[in-house]
């Protein structure tokens, strides 16, 4: 947004200078403070425009700043021009966004490529053992203890007991420890979690295999959750919080 906003306040600012003429006059010096505060403004714009948009083409740039400045041979309507901006800057943000993310991911497998390795291998093995069922995202778990309660949806609000390690068995997490049940709502949680506290009615234990992708993926979490870390949680469905 911070991108988006500094784009659309340029053109607000480019729609109110005049320019005194249709042609470009270059000086040498700046002799008033308004010959500075008008250069200021243009060198400004120009190394904003740069950063925020490098792909711009400089010619069409400038044809579209002089069109605006005598309000003749408009080639988008003004009216759609804040919008079509706006859209632009978000889609632009977004993949830079995803390149980024790209770029750590690769990043962080070259460094942590034996821990993810880890935890697709003990999940190739765990699956075949009694008891562990296998969901079509990846999810393993096994049940500790059935409930006969109600079923929660993505989005309720849950009471529960967790226990948290990682496959080393290092604690990372656990309210059982800290004596406290924790509450929250299944959708601002990490997705194993979201989608395997559905699988459980009020009163049931289970213990979860989450897979990193559906844990915190490249992510780290302090000195025991490293990035593409599987999870285990054992779970206790306590209370749906939000039933009617």
């Amino acid at each position: 947004m911070k991108i988006i906003k500094t784009i659309l306040t340029l053109a607000i600012v480019a729609s109110m200078i005049s320019c005194g003429g249709n042609q470009f006059k270059e000086v040498k010096s700046l002799e008033t403070e308004i010959d500075s505060a008008s250069y200021a403004l243009g060198l400004d714009m120009a190394f904003k425009v740069k950063a925020n948009f490098e792909k711009a083409d400089r010619d069409l740039f400038l044809q579209g700043y002089k069109n605006g400045i005598d309000s003749t041979n408009l080639l988008i309507n003004p009216k759609d021009l804040n919008l079509f901006l706006s859209k632009f800057f978000q889609k632009l943000q977004v993949e830079k966004r995803k390149e980024m993310e790209a770029k750590a991911a690769k990043e962080a497998e070259a460094k942590f490529g034996d821990n993810k390795k880890a935890g697709e291998d003990f999940l190739a093995e765990n699956k075949n053992k009694d008891g562990i069922k296998t969901t079509e995202s990846g999810l393993q778990y096994m049940v500790i203890k059935e409930g006969t309660g109600d079923t929660p949806k993505a989005t309720s609000r849950v009471k529960v007991h967790y226990h948290g390690t990682n496959l080393e068995g290092e604690v990372f997490d656990s309210s059982v420890e800290r004596k406290k049940p924790s509450e929250f709502g299944l959708n601002q949680v990490i997705k194993g979690w979201t989608e395997g506290i559905q699988l459980m009615k009020e009163g049931a234990k289970y213990k979860f295999f989450i897979p990193q992708e559906l844990a915190y993926g490249v992510q780290s979490r302090g000195d025991k959750i490293k990035p593409f870390s599987l999870l285990v949680f054992e779970v206790e469905l306590i209370e749906i919080l939000d039933k009617k």
